[in-house]
């Protein structure tokens, strides 16, 4: 689900600085680190930013952009790159763990265990900017259920029930690279608001 932070950095989103990245991310000090926010197909960095945390709601809104350019799109297809299907579920997953972190308060750490009723409803090319959402329906005996979409620009991408199981991170070494991620895409930030409006 994570990343190590050694691969943060790549030059394959040296040239995606276009109009369109700009409208949804005018920051300036986002704009500098472009390369933390926006997917790495390759590396498995599908969470640009998380938006949102209700805690009381148990859900989580986040957002991605695709690369305009990307290897995974050199074999699906040539000539005409789609981001593939196993990466759609990827990217639910990994909000899925993220919603699974903040509301556990990083007590384990969560891996897909299974993916029920998983249904791919049209096609993602480069630059689509997708908004994902999840919801945690269980938590407990060292597993969560948790219900996850994708849209982009209104229009429903994909959709499935995934289950992960959870691990504690006293048995794993990743704790320190799980909140190091989870602060790069705003979890704890979203995290400290909820907490703040009583969300």
């Amino acid at each position: 689900m994570i990343a190590t932070p050694d691969l943060f950095r790549t030059g394959s989103c040296a040239d995606l600085k276009s109009g369109v990245f700009r409208r949804y991310f005018p920051s300036a000090a986002l704009w500098a680190k472009l390369d933390l926010l926006l997917m790495l197909l390759e590396y498995f960095q599908m969470i640009d930013r998380v938006e949102a945390v209700d805690l009381n709601a148990k859900t989580l809104t986040a957002r991605s952009v695709v690369p305009a350019k990307s290897p995974v799109f050199e074999g699906h297809f040539p000539g005409y790159p789609l981001v593939p299907g196993v990466l759609l579920i990827e990217t639910m997953a990994q909000a899925c763990g993220f919603l699974v972190l903040a509301a556990t308060d990083f007590a384990a750490m969560p891996f897909l265990m299974s993916v029920d009723s998983a249904k791919m409803r049209t096609f993602v090319e480069p630059e689509a900017v997708l908004d994902i959402e999840a919801f945690l329906e269980h938590d407990g005996s060292g597993f969560a259920v948790v219900k996850a979409k994708i849209t982009s620009q209104g229009k429903k991408v994909c959709d499935a029930q995934l289950k992960l199981r959870t691990m504690p991170f006293d048995q794993l070494p990743l704790g320190p690279i799980v909140k190091k991620r989870a602060e790069e895409v705003g979890l704890m930030a979203a995290i400290a608001a909820s907490a703040a409006t009583g969300e």
